[in-house]
């Protein structure tokens, strides 16, 4: 284990959120501008977003991108009544380069899942940036599983970094579930020596987080138990603490003007950079 002087690890910070915005389910046009006002409020660095719609006129990450005053990449994924539903990520800084690939598919089950990376132009370095959405339903952690080993074979081939890779999205499976433990190194890694820190659980390993809660009405109409789906996952810190997890909280979880932006929490993450 490297060690450091005492005081010498980085004090600036870089702000990451994720967040699934729900399509164009439930009242989305009301639920536009309060998502962007939350967004606002928040003031991430980088928003790793998923289910962005886009109905080939206009991209609602875009629009936020434009709000914002930030750079967006898109990936289109399902196309459910001809919009796309797909994954983005909007950055303060610029986007030197993205790429897309399509996540594994079952016959029969095929949800046309993707994940986008992004090289970000930090200040203080290149920062590896992913977004991705998987299989929503339950007893598909066998197809998740198989979408994690081409997320991992991705991330890997983006290799060096100087800023440890972030990985975010809704990854529809509980921390206990063998996806999860693939990408933080409790079972068998896709690719070796490539692991993750959960933010969440690196900061708060006794409190349960949920994304996916009840106390959202979005989310009471469904009859669901709570959850915990989204992550920001973060590779293990580098030299004098870059991409150390000093943070993490959930936000996006109240109403703006009575209205809820989305079903799904935000997570947002804080680290050394």
């Amino acid at each position: 284990m490297a060690h450091h002087p005492a005081g010498s690890a980085i004090q600036t910070r870089l702000r990451v959120v994720t967040w699934n915005l729900w399509w164009q389910f439930g009242p989305w046009r009301e639920r536009a501008p309060a998502i962007s006002a939350a967004l606002a409020d928040i003031d991430a660095d980088i928003i790793a977003l998923q289910e962005v719609w886009d109905d080939g006129a206009e991209c609602f990450s875009r629009q936020l991108a434009v709000d914002l005053g930030f750079h967006h990449v898109y990936a289109p994924g399902a196309k459910p009544n001809g919009i796309h539903m797909g994954n983005a990520i909007v950055s303060r800084w610029p986007i030197s380069s993205s790429e897309i690939i399509a996540l594994f598919g079952q016959q029969g089950a095929e949800e046309n899942r993707v994940a986008i990376y992004a090289e970000i132009e930090g200040p203080r370095g290149k920062i590896p940036v992913f977004s991705t959405h998987l299989n929503w339903q339950q007893h598909h952690s066998h197809i998740r599983q198989n979408q994690v080993a081409d997320l991992a074979k991705f991330i890997d081939a983006t290799r060096p970094w100087k800023v440890p890779p972030i990985l975010c999205g809704d990854f529809n499976a509980d921390p206990v579930s063998t996806e999860i433990q693939m990408l933080t190194g409790q079972t068998t890694c896709p690719v070796e020596n490539l692991v993750f820190h959960d933010a969440w659980e690196f900061k708060h390993p006794v409190k349960p987080g949920f994304t996916w809660d009840r106390i959202n009405p979005y989310v009471a109409e469904n009859f669901d138990p709570d959850r915990r789906i989204d992550y920001i996952f973060v590779g293990p810190a580098k030299g004098n603490g870059v991409g150390h997890i000093v943070d993490c909280q959930i936000v996006g979880n109240k109403p703006i003007d009575g209205i809820w932006p989305s079903d799904h929490h935000a997570v947002l993450a804080e680290l050394r950079y």
